[in-house]
């Protein structure tokens, strides 16, 4: 090894830029919930579990809200017994 290296010419930054449309952030999450995640994504032999993350987070935010969904579901069972 040596006893100097020349970092000048070094820049900061991931090595691998972000793909289209990723951003790259800094976001703190809890100890057992990140090992649930990394753990999930070894068993399934993808080891990407900040792709788990996002897909969960996607999944969320694309539910229907539970009020509404309660809403349609009360009016679904009066609309049948009548």
């Amino acid at each position: 090894m040596k006893r100097n290296y020349d970092f000048s010419q070094g820049t900061r930054g991931p090595v691998i830029p972000a793909g289209k449309g990723k951003t790259r952030v800094t976001i703190r999450l809890d100890d057992d919930l990140l090992a649930w995640f990394r753990d999930r994504s070894e068993r399934a032999g993808s080891g990407g579990y900040q792709a788990s993350i996002n897909a969960a987070l996607r999944e969320h935010i694309s539910r229907e809200p539970w009020e509404r969904a309660l809403r349609r579901v009360l009016r679904e069972e009066l609309k049948r017994v009548g």
